[in-house]
């Protein structure tokens, strides 16, 4: 019982909670950085992969339209 339970966290901060800190560091930082966090920011999107995915559907983070 201790091993699922061990499990169900350790895939949840995986796969929901990482990845949605992920998204929304990304958004506020991603014009912002420089070519050492850039990096670091892609291998954090890759290392994450999976969650980012999931996520994805749910979290809109495009900008808003312009007001002409």
């Amino acid at each position: 019982m201790e091993a699922l339970v061990t499990y169900t966290i350790l895939g949840g901060t995986y796969l929901i909670v990482i990845p949605a800190l992920l998204m929304f560091y990304f958004k506020l930082r991603w014009f912002k950085t420089g070519s050492l966090e850039r990096a670091f920011i892609c291998f954090m999107a890759f290392f994450f992969f999976p969650g980012l995915i999931l996520l994805s559907p749910f979290l809109n983070f495009r900008p808003e339209p312009r007001k002409l």
